[in-house]
């Protein structure tokens, strides 16, 4: 493989392992913050309970966030410097002002939130989970602009090769930014939901009978429940901005080969690209004509319009982005299905998380990091879906390759799988270690209080 195809690859694996980590603090900060707030209107331990636990993992998950950030962003200088090049005039303020408006609020206020229990007035530790909360929106708007913005440009003009601003908001708000950063929110809530019901199935299935592990499990079921009809309605909205914008990347989605109407909707094949068909198709008629021109007649884009005359593909690779495409929607559906039923079985028989059966307790701990899958498939979709464009239009990805020897770059490639692989390995570990930690200290505390109680009734015997 040459420098190019490694490069991309490393890139490739450096942003899969960042993205998973601010996808968990984005919603994980606004979910603290209705923990604490729960807390302070009711003045129930069992919210603040819950934050304890769930402010840890926030810290874990913002330390191997910022690392693995610092680890990637290297490489627009190292592997991509062409980019940089060519648009670093929009591309640097946009990261520099998601450093000044979301990462210092988040580093300078997430101690209080760690250590400032007991040490600050409540007003102010409720208002650093508010600001810590609102950088990690913050810091999303702005990375989610620029990676809008590659893929839809606007508000600029080229002289000489490279790009200049001529209107910031037309850049700021370029046409799939509102579609791409509310597709993201909201799958960061998804994944929030089931790791916070997932973690807390874990604790009720090792015995863990806590109010507060059962309040987590019942707001984590419901803010799935709530989230994902949402997502599923953004998705549609964001896949009609892509159409207009883009059709060769839903030409891709879809395994559609020719322009026509009447096109089925493709639940499963093996897209064969060299001879231009899919094999082994499962259809629905009319499906993706319904779903992309909401007419069974609907005329839908082919990949064999963004054909070269000498017979180069114009189009991304289709396979990879038809089948994480179809990963991503399967997972939706399946967190679609868990939480409204876990939500049906609370509600109908009157008793709250004790009426969701072992069964289904299970199939929230296996589906935990279900968002992040979800979101990999996802985040693979769009970007191997711009391919061959690293900013649409304007840069090829091969334009803005560093020349870099081969071997460096896949030395340097084993070097972060193996370091990535472990952390990951260890995050996890920490998580589940300390859901049982915390189980196993309110287990303590409820044996404490039973032995309590029979002795002090032994006593009152006695007397």
């Amino acid at each position: 493989m040459d420098a190019l195809i490694l490069s991309r690859i490393q890139f490739g694996a450096n942003i899969s392992f960042h993205i998973l980590f601010p996808t968990i603090t984005i919603a994980l900060g606004w979910l603290l913050l209705f923990f604490k707030l729960r807390f302070n209107a009711t003045g129930d331990e069992k919210w603040m309970d819950a934050y304890r636990y769930w402010v840890k993992v926030f810290a874990l998950t913002f330390a191997l966030g910022v690392v693995s950030g610092i680890t990637m962003s290297f490489q627009f200088g190292t592997n991509w410097p062409g980019f940089m090049e060519a648009v670093g005039n929009i591309a640097g303020p946009l990261l520099a002002y998601e450093i000044l408006t979301a990462f210092f609020l988040e580093a300078v206020f997430l101690g209080i939130m760690l250590f400032g229990f007991s040490k600050v007035p409540n007003w102010l530790h409720t208002t650093a989970t508010v600001l810590v909360a609102f950088g990690t929106t913050m810091s999303a708007f702005w990375i989610l602009v620029l990676n809008s913005w590659m893929h839809t440009p606007a508000g600029f003009e080229m002289r000489d090769g490279v790009a200049h601003a001529t209107d910031w908001l037309a850049i700021i708000f370029n046409p799939s930014m509102p579609y791409r950063l509310g597709h993201t929110l909201l799958a960061s809530g998804l994944t929030v939901a089931f790791l916070v019901a997932g973690v807390s199935a874990f604790r009720l299935l090792i015995g863990d009978k806590g109010r507060s592990v059962r309040a987590t499990f019942a707001t984590g079921v419901g803010l799935a429940a709530l989230l994902i009809p949402a997502q599923i309605l953004m998705g549609d909205m964001h896949g009609l901005n892509t159409l207009e914008h883009q059709p060769q990347k839903v030409a891709a989605m879809e395994g559609n080969w020719e322009t026509r109407s009447n096109v089925p909707l493709v639940l499963f094949a093996i897209p064969d690209e060299e001879a231009r068909e899919n094999k082994w198709a499962v259809t629905i008629p009319n499906g993706a004509s319904l779903i992309l021109k909401h007419s069974a007649d609907g005329v839908v884009p082919g990949l064999n319009d963004f054909v070269a005359e000498d017979g180069t593909a114009l189009h991304p690779p289709v396979a990879p982005v038809f089948f994480s495409f179809r990963i991503m929607v399967g997972i939706g559906f399946a967190m679609l299905a868990l939480s409204w039923a876990a939500t049906v079985m609370m509600v109908r028989k009157r008793r709250g998380v004790e009426g969701v059966p072992r069964l289904v307790l299970w199939a929230f701990l296996g589906m935990t990091f279900s968002g992040w899958v979800a979101t990999l498939a996802g985040w693979y979709t769009t970007e191997i879906g711009r391919q061959p464009w690293l900013v649409d239009g304007i840069l090829t990805t091969a334009q803005a390759v560093g020349d870099v020897a081969p071997g460096m770059v896949m030395s340097s490639l084993i070097g972060y799988l193996v370091v990535y692989a472990v952390l990951l390995v260890a995050y996890i570990g920490v998580i589940f270690y300390l859901a049982r930690k915390a189980s196993n200290r309110m287990n303590e505390t409820l044996w404490a209080g039973l032995r309590g109680g029979v002795n002090n009734k032994t006593a009152e015997q006695a007397s």
